[in-house]
């Protein structure tokens, strides 16, 4: 049974008001995911673990559920229905481009101290030419599709030192795992029917072998 949000107060001992309830709720609903390691999500964060059954019942009615990684310290919010988010072919490719990337370096144990990966632009542009079998997209119009990808909480750009030849690296984030799933990837293909009703997207070639399609 859900509790109220001035009940969850009372309970808090006035730590809480109803509203940082209100709040959160609508955070992980607008952003997905809440990251303890992020400064700017932290305390909603340890409100939604702290509470966490009462965010679960109270986002189950919008048909969204919760998955907690208690060991990266992230809470994900999950769509249950695969309608309203269009995605364009480039937004998937990439997607799947740094899905397979992560995968790979959680296999060879190339992970940061939050679960994050960092992806090199030239690792970047070999995975997407292998994968796709077309040219990666150019410096401007990837920042473009990154800027989208952050919205997501998929990842985000890392500058680099003034002498390193790439303008930025790629830290992808854990909750790709949840994200870019099978059930995400079945949504992308009805979000991206043309006209003719055909898909848009096509699967890239190496995620036909075993060892890289998305968990």
């Amino acid at each position: 049974m859900k509790r109220s949000w001035a009940t969850l107060s009372q309970l808090s001992g006035g730590m809480y008001v109803p509203q940082d309830f209100e709040r959160t709720a609508y955070r992980l609903v607008t952003e997905q995911v809440l990251y303890a390691a992020d400064r700017r999500s932290r305390n909603a964060y340890h409100l939604v673990e702290t509470y966490l059954a009462d965010f679960t019942a109270a986002l189950e009615p919008l048909g969204i559920r919760l998955e907690r990684n208690a060991h990266y310290r992230y809470v994900v919010a999950l769509p249950s229905h695969g309608e309203g988010l269009p995605v364009t072919l480039e937004e998937t490719l990439l997607v799947l481009v740094l899905r397979q990337r992560y995968d790979h370096a959680m296999r060879e144990g190339q992970v940061e101290e939050h679960g994050e990966v960092l992806v090199e632009l030239p690792e970047l542009q070999e995975a997407w030419q292998h994968m796709t079998g077309r040219p990666m997209p150019d410096t401007g119009s990837l920042r473009t599709l990154l800027r989208t990808l952050r919205r997501w909480s998929l990842c985000r750009e890392v500058d680099s030192e003034p002498d390193d030849p790439q303008p930025f690296r790629i830290l992808v984030r854990p909750a790709i795992v949840e994200i870019a799933g099978p059930q995400w990837l079945q949504r992308l293909d009805q979000h991206n029917m043309d006209e003719d009703g055909e898909a848009e997207t096509s699967t890239p070639r190496a995620i036909e072998d075993e060892d890289d399609v998305p968990a």
